[in-house]
């Protein structure tokens, strides 16, 4: 009896391993396989990343301390869990814009086509940021649209005319009233992975409102007696606005370092400086009081703007020291 009922145990031990053994088998595949996804948000060390295949989101970090990632890139994670997972490999990437100072740098996004420079009648814009913004940009080499929103407040005539230089330049400027009409901007916005900068306060977040009423993303408030914005956007995100076209929002910007430019990148990113470019007397001119500089003979001639040439200068001795 003992002896006809051993097998039959044998069999069923043997059937229950091998239901337990397929049940487990598509957890470790899962946790083996490399899934393709795009970085939609970075909140410091952790970051939410978009499955290419199926558009869940995923919370991830990176391994180690790595954290060179940045809203755009095109990664590949493991799942950890189902909503979880670790970011193995970044792809190459097709733009960079970030900025930097004296002891760190800061990525602003990645993959990016346009960088969209918020600007507004009110509270009053920093020039010098824009100018910086415009330089990271170029160096980049990533278009760049420079928005004035607000337009619809009744000073705005002296916001136009600091504009009119970089109109002039050939950059595109964009009158804007978010919280009237966001329509003339929806054409700019086709085809693009954009990216909007810009101080506090300047109305990005009213533009993603606008845009994307479903995403619930806070109103920047004001402050009147201080001029300037309070900042509301901790993260950075991006959003679909359709199938071809991606919008990254970002924090407010109060600086915009330029650490990581060399000279050379510096100076060819004054668009105006490039026909004068290597005409210099001296190979090594720094366009800043040399004998024979074509960029200072030009500005004589009134091709380039002393302005320009001066916040030139500025940014020549902040990279030097």
């Amino acid at each position: 009896m003992k002896n006809s009922t051993l097998p039959s145990i044998l069999i069923k031990l043997t059937i229950n391993f091998l239901n337990n053994l397929s049940s487990q088998t598509p957890a470790k595949t899962l946790a083996k396989t490399n899934l393709q996804g795009t970085v939609t948000a970075s909140y410091g060390k952790r970051y939410q990343v978009e499955l290419t295949e199926t558009g869940q989101r995923i919370s991830c970090v990176t391994r180690g301390k790595k954290t060179d990632l940045a809203c755009g890139d095109v990664v590949t994670i493991q799942l950890t869990d189902k909503h979880e997972g670790v970011v193995e490999t970044t792809l190459p990437r097709k733009t960079l814009l970030y900025r930097s100072n004296a002891f760190k740098s800061k990525m602003l996004a990645a993959n990016v086509t346009q960088v969209i420079i918020v600007l507004a009648t009110q509270p009053s814009f920093y020039e010098a940021l824009l100018n910086r913004c415009l330089i990271a940009a170029e160096a980049a080499h990533i278009n760049a649209l420079i928005i004035l929103n607000k337009c619809d407040l009744a000073d705005n005539d002296s916001a136009k005319q600091k504009l009119a230089l970089y109109t002039a330049l050939g950059y595109q400027v964009l009158p804007l009233s978010a919280k009237q009409d966001i329509s003339t901007l929806k054409p700019y916005l086709q085809g693009h992975a954009s990216i909007l900068v810009g101080q506090s306060g300047m109305g990005k977040s009213t533009i993603i409102n606008a845009l994307l009423p479903s995403e619930l993303v806070r109103t920047q408030e004001v402050s009147h007696v201080l001029d300037s914005g309070k900042h509301t956007t901790t993260a950075t995100h991006l959003y679909h606005i359709d199938a071809e076209s991606q919008l990254i929002d970002s924090p407010g910007l109060q600086e915009f370092g330029l650490h990581h430019l060399s000279t050379g990148e510096l100076e060819h990113a004054f668009i105006e400086f490039r026909p004068f470019l290597g005409k210099c007397r001296f190979n090594n001119c720094k366009h800043l009081q040399e004998p024979d500089c074509a960029i200072t003979e030009a500005m004589h001639a009134h091709k380039i703007t002393p302005e320009r040439l001066a916040t030139y200068k500025m940014l020549r001795m902040e990279l030097e020291h």
